[in-house]
């Protein structure tokens, strides 16, 4: 199995590059929407309406669908039989966009039930009720059609052909910067032009998928079958595994309930905060999680214990080799780092003073996410989807608690008496920066999810660590902690972000950056570290 270790890498390489470009991308689509439209109530508005759809995309398009297609379709394809898979892959798409025509068509219909439950907080103001209503039933249909790429990216993702897949989320990253500069302007509401790009976007990834699959010889028209006996499974498999994989963006739009009640803007702050450490999070761990599950599918089909372990070990050090030092950087440069993208046009200082709270909050459950990301396609490669569902069950749950708790926690150390004049739920909407509250209580929820299927893989004896993690820990935290100081020192000696120019803020980060990074390698090589580390899989 020693000719399986470059493929991983190589796949992780074809992945990320794709997904660089996109993540930068979007961190300028983020850029231009706060420079264009601001941090207000219609930009909270357009958030709520594309999160609601974004959240089910996630679990369709990184979580439950691939997680459960990827291992049939290894059985199918190992039969050996072309035609066959050919059909199946024609019977999922057909059951599969079937059922997303329904679930859009209610979804459409059912617009303004989904914002009163997803944003309560809204149910008093009519007029942005209805706008968020209305954004929503345009940006509600591009869930049937990502769901439809997936499909079409987990065929691709099972042949070891990662590029194209993860280059579709660039469409909907420049569909959506021309839709603000462009279209924006000649709209009467011009935050529409928004959700008019989701959808534009949300065909053109579709349909930039097909050829490749037609390549392959997979592409046939989509059929009904639900009957068909590896359709089941996968539809038995997805059930549990829509908790099991998504437990984050779960918290996620719990948040987007709460953060509903809070100062206006938090939505946008929240969400930036979110793009931001998605970054190191979608192009390491999702690239990670998404490299490794065939690879793990593969053992798993081949009775292969050793490969499967190697493989996992493989992803656990790579992924805390980067999501370490990554949380760190974004802890320490929140403030530089918002103020450099996004303090422009109608962005201002105190929207990036804001946005920082919840950056640091949430950044520090970056390792914890992205090793969830590479654990949980252990149980699914093994088709085990009890013992993930359970783990994230018991995290939203803690979830959502901690959001209570910390939300009124800091509404009672920092609000005054003059904010309690028309009761709690007025109150928690005057005091700015409770947003943060959510941030940290995802964080924790995300180490306890991990925590949970950490402890099951080993008490179910499939995966035992490989020789050298003491030392490999030990090197990379030393290296982490040279980086942090370097860190922190040139955040002291540049503190004025907020007032500083576009251009020096620009230079004084991309410095700050460069040093970090080259000290952390610089300590990584300096204590033994060496590439070929990464390809021992």
């Amino acid at each position: 199995m020693t000719a399986s270790r470059p493929n991983l890498l190589r796949g992780l390489a074809s992945f990320s590059g794709m997904t660089f470009l996109s993540r930068v991308l979007g961190l300028l689509r983020e850029t231009v929407i706060a420079s264009v439209f601001g941090a207000n109530a219609a930009t909270d508005a357009f958030w709520v309406a594309f999160r609601i759809p974004n959240f089910m995309r996630r679990l369709f398009a990184e979580g439950a669908f691939s997680l459960a297609f990827v291992p049939v379709f290894a059985e199918v394809r190992a039969r050996g039989d072309t035609d066959a898979l050919r059909r199946f892959v024609a019977r999922v798409a057909g059951t599969l966009g079937g059922v997303l025509l329904v679930v859009t068509a209610l979804g459409i219909w059912g617009a303004p039930l989904l914002v009163r439950v997803f944003a309560p907080g809204l149910h008093d103001d009519p007029a942005r009720l209805e706008l968020t209503t209305a954004l929503l039933r345009i940006t509600f249909p591009f869930l049937l059609l990502v769901s439809m790429t997936a499909l079409a990216a987990g065929v691709l993702n099972a042949y070891h052909r990662f590029a194209l897949a993860a280059f579709t989320p660039v469409i909907l990253n420049l569909c959506m910067i021309a839709g603000a500069l462009w279209l924006a302007p000649h709209l009467a509401i011009p935050i529409s032009a928004l959700a008019w790009a989701i959808l534009v976007a949300g065909m053109l990834q579709l349909a930039i998928q097909l050829p490749a699959l037609a390549r392959l010889g997979v592409l046939s028209w989509p059929r009904w079958g639900a009957a068909h006996g590896d359709v089941r499974k996968i539809m038995r498999l997805m059930g549990p595994t829509l908790f099991g994989s998504s437990v984050a963006q779960i918290n996620l739009l719990l948040d987007t309930v709460i953060a509903s009640f809070l100062f206006v803007g938090s939505q946008t702050w929240l969400a930036l905060s979110d793009r931001l450490m998605e970054f190191p999070l979608g192009v390491f761990g999702v690239a990670l999680g998404t490299v490794i599950l065939p690879a793990l599918a593969r053992h798993h089909q081949g009775t292969d214990a050793a490969g499967f372990q190697r493989a996992l070990d493989w992803g656990l050090r790579t992924a805390l080799l980067i999501a370490l030092p990554a949380a760190l950087a974004l802890v320490l440069l929140a403030k530089p780092m918002i103020a450099t993208l996004f303090q422009h046009g109608h962005y201002n200082a105190f929207d990036t003073d804001m946005a920082t709270l919840s950056l640091t909050t949430l950044s520090c459950g970056l390792p914890a996410f992205a090793l969830v990301k590479v654990l949980a396609p252990a149980f699914y490669a093994r088709q085990d989807t009890r013992t993930p569902v359970r783990a994230a069950v018991v995290a939203m749950v803690v979830n959502m608690g901690l959001n209570v708790v910390f939300v009124l926690a800091l509404f009672a150390w920092w609000h005054t008496r003059a904010d309690l004049g028309n009761g709690l739920i007025d109150g928690l909407a005057r005091v700015p920066g409770l947003h943060m509250a959510l941030g940290a209580a995802s964080a924790l929820a995300g180490y306890l999810n991990l925590a949970q299927l950490w402890l099951a893989l080993r008490r179910q004896g499939v995966y035992r660590a490989q020789p050298g993690w003491p030392w490999h820990l030990g090197r990379t935290m030393a290296a982490c902690a040279l980086m942090g100081i370097v860190l922190v020192l040139g955040r002291e000696w540049w503190p004025h972000w907020t007032t500083a120019s576009s251009w020096l803020r620009m230079w004084r980060l991309l410095i700050l950056l460069t040093a970090g990074g080259a000290t952390y390698l610089a300590t990584l090589f300096a204590l033994g570290f060496r590439l070929h580390e990464l390809r021992e899989a």
